[in-house]
């Protein structure tokens, strides 16, 4: 099932910043208004007590001819009363019965009302006659300001959040441009580009990115420069025998070959046919090996009996070349549970490589011996050796082969790579040197090691 490709990041960072600072706006907006109508009421209180206070403080005729003025400014939402020492109360405003009580008793009385159905602001002095004044103002009046202040404060907040929206796409472009770049270069690069250049970032996260694209490209360049030659080197080593084989089908078919030859002919078909073989069963065997299904049939192995016998095994073909097969296996335990035929698969096919560069005179040795939870198994010859730049590569298809084709013998160059691939799936280690930490005897000890690690 083919996933559609999702929303991008530069549109979903743009998205975020815009809902943040939406959601920022209606905050501020929204404290914002309860701001500023305590502001107004606040103020307003504080204005009409003030005048309260002046009118208490006031003589009463003075008094009584400025409460007589804001009378006929009834429609302003200030009302004003007196209370006299006896609770009458004088004026436009309609005061409480329990704020009449309250200056009466000396109290300063600040509070809110209903009145009309209306909420007013009251504020009420006692004065020095015994009585006091009362002061109302309508809420509604008040709070006639907040619409105006709250639209511009609204239209301040629109014109941030516009600025807002505006920064955010420009922020949303510089934040994912470079990982939209770098998409770019991996799309070029799974099309067969390589040492793709990648512009350099500020960011660090992104300069990682791009360093790991970066090492991903030279390693790909790296392997598919190994599988090229890999390749070259197998075509020629298959036109090789292919062409022998044609050229001698061809002379026998024109009845060219003489027939004291044809024996030798034969002879000689058949090892290229044998070569051709060899080739052909590696490779398969490399394609099964990375398959998934690989099969292990795993079972309790004595590890030093597999190498006994591998040892009888190619002991006559080694004494027919003058090299001799010893097998050594320490004392103790030597169990482990493994695929006990690709085991001996292994040991077989790293004896078969031991014994093309051993020369005649020379011994191969293996050993096996018992550390900690594993079982280490040794393959030493008593060839020319690896430097370590070969022990580090050894198990790279066809590197050894081609490093010393001209040199000494070699085989097909894959041998080593599937020993290596075995051991893997068996779940075991391999390694290669030129020291060995526990086999004996001689004539081996100047030549490669071949170490692996089976657990037990």
């Amino acid at each position: 099932m083919t996933r559609g490709r999702g929303i991008s990041l530069r549109t979903r960072i743009l998205a975020a910043t815009v809902a943040v600072a939406l959601i920022a706006v209606l905050v501020t907006a929204v404290a914002a208004l309860q701001l500023v109508r305590s502001v107004d009421t606040s103020a307003a209180r504080d204005a009409l007590s003030a005048q309260v206070a002046r009118l208490a403080n006031a003589k009463p005729a003075a008094r009584d001819a400025i409460i007589g003025g804001l009378s006929q400014l009834d429609d302003a939402g200030t009302l004003v009363s007196t209370v006299s020492r006896g609770g009458v109360v004088s004026g436009s405003a309609q005061v409480p019965r329990r704020v009449v009580v309250q200056l009466l008793a000396g109290h300063v009385v600040s509070t809110t009302v209903r009145v009309g159905g209306s909420s007013y602001l009251l504020e009420g002095r006692p004065d020095a006659q015994g009585g006091g004044v009362v002061a109302l103002q309508d809420v509604g009046t008040v709070r006639a300001i907040t619409p105006t202040v709250l639209g511009r404060l609204l239209l301040a907040l629109a014109i941030g959040f516009v600025v807002a929206v505006v920064a955010a796409f420009f922020v949303a472009r510089v934040l994912a441009g470079p990982l939209v770049d770098l998409a770019g270069a991996a799309g070029r690069m799974a099309k067969g580009e390589r040492n793709v250049a990648l512009r350099p970032s500020r960011i660090a996260e992104v300069t990682d990115l791009e360093t790991a694209l970066g090492a991903l490209d030279q390693a790909l360049v790296h392997s598919e420069g190994r599988q090229r030659e890999f390749l070259l080197s197998i075509s020629h080593e298959l036109r090789t025998p292919l062409t022998a084989i044609r050229g001698y089908a061809e002379a026998l078919g024109d009845g060219v070959v003489p027939p004291e030859q044809v024996a030798q002919v034969g002879k000689t078909l058949e090892a290229e046919s044998n070569r051709l073989t060899a080739f052909t069963n590696d490779l398969l065997a490399l394609a099964r090996l990375e398959a998934d299904d690989f099969p292990l049939e795993p079972s309790r192995v004595d590890v030093g009996g597999v190498l006994a016998a591998a040892a009888e095994a190619w002991r006559g073909a080694a004494t027919s070349g003058g090299v001799a097969v010893q097998s050594t296996a320490a004392s103790g335990s030597l169990l482990v549970t493994t695929d006990a035929a690709r085991l001996r698969q292994v040991v077989d096919g790293l004896i078969e490589n031991a014994l093309r560069v051993s020369p005649p005179g020379s011994s191969v040795m293996l050993a096996a011996r018992r550390e900690g939870s594993e079982v280490i198994v040794e393959v030493a010859d008593g060839g020319p050796g690896l430097s370590a730049d070969d022990a580090a590569h050894a198990f790279e298809r066809g590197l050894l082969r081609e490093r010393y084709r001209d040199v000494r013998p070699v085989g097909t160059g894959l041998g080593l790579s599937i020993a290596a691939r075995l051991v893997e799936r068996m779940g075991g280690r391999i390694s290669a040197g030129s020291d060995r930490a526990g086999g004996g005897g001689s004539g081996a000890a100047s030549g490669a090691v071949f170490r692996i690690s089976i657990p037990g």
